[in-house]
């Protein structure tokens, strides 16, 4: 109830009409743990940044979910909601504490507007002027106007919480703000922002939150890290590995294509020397020597030779 009694102090706006509005909607199931929405972001969203704007979405979440200047902001049943968490609590902020660049987000980025923003033009912000009413309008007189060339720096996004997840997200205030105070540094520039952040802290039980559990959550977490790394590194030597065997393989190719060459070299050298040392074929007849004048049985014998031939055999003379 104490989160109640702060939270009326700081957020309800001196309008009348506001005033009503804003003590209705935190009647309605608020404690000091916040306030359920009836959806559940079970994993950390994946954020779009809307061009021009400081301001992130999630277009895979069927909600009109945003992060702005640390914080999350979603619009549900006509009522702004905001939260240091992406999955809750969350809790009411009056229209009049609204911050301008929420305002401001156009109306395509809604996931899910309600039906008077029907005909509405979808690069513009919403008319929240004739929503409201007059009086919220001459709160927040020019809120439709500034300089669009001196849009401020997106807030960074707090992604440590990607490690928080299922039976792991942490859902005490006191809880959820020890992680906070050890991984995200980012000062609110918007007054409203900074003064929800500050209604937290003084929300905060005096006791210190036992952070035994969050110990346990960090060294899980460095665990898994270290198994991922140790994962990924399995995986670069297997790749080594890998392109070392198809080196290997490649070498052995240009190996076995050298050898391949030298055989048919040597191939073609054998039938070379074959071809060398093959006798003549049996049907070829050597050339015939040329006869001379001294040949025996030519005309170049002399006639005393053929006279001696003819007197007897042995060339005497005698039978």
């Amino acid at each position: 109830m104490r989160y109640v009694i702060l939270a009326l102090a700081i957020f309800l706006s001196p309008v009348a009409c506001t005033q009503a509005w804003a003590q209705t909607r935190l009647s309605i199931g608020i404690s000091d743990r916040g306030v359920s929405l009836g959806f559940v972001v079970s994993t950390y969203p994946t954020f779009d940044r809307i061009p021009g704007y400081p301001v992130y979405y999630d277009p895979s979440i069927d909600q009109n979910y945003f992060f702005y200047d640390g914080l999350y902001w979603v619009y549900v049943d006509d009522g702004w909601y905001w939260s240091t968490w992406y999955n809750g609590p969350w809790y009411l902020v009056s229209p009049a504490y609204v911050p301008l660049f929420i305002l401001r987000i156009p109306v395509r980025y809604y996931r899910r507007p309600p039906p008077y923003f029907g005909g509405w033009p979808p690069s513009a912000p919403p008319r929240w002027g004739e929503h409201w009413g007059p009086g919220w309008e001459r709160q927040r007189s020019g809120w439709d106007r500034w300089n669009r060339r001196s849009v401020p720096a997106p807030a960074p996004l707090p992604t440590y919480q990607r490690s928080y997840t299922g039976s792991h997200y942490p859902r005490q205030m006191e809880q959820q703000r020890s992680i906070e105070s050890r991984n995200y540094r980012y000062q609110p520039r918007e007054t409203v922002s900074r003064q929800v952040l500050e209604q937290r802290r003084r929300s905060e039980p005096s006791r210190s939150w036992p952070r035994q559990n969050d110990q346990q959550q960090e060294q899980r977490n460095r665990q898994q890290q270290d198994v991922q790394r140790q994962q990924e590194q399995r995986n670069r030597q297997q790749q080594d590995v890998q392109r070392q065997q198809e080196q290997r393989n490649r070498q052995q190719q240009d190996v076995q294509r050298q050898q391949e060459q030298r055989n048919r070299q040597q191939q073609d050298v054998q039938q070379q020397l074959q071809q060398r040392a093959r006798p003549p074929q049996q049907g070829a007849q050597p050339a015939p020597k040329a006869r001379g004048k001294d040949d025996s049985g030519g005309k170049g014998r002399s006639d005393k030779d053929r006279g001696r031939k003819g007197d007897g055999q042995d060339g005497t003379g005698h039978p």
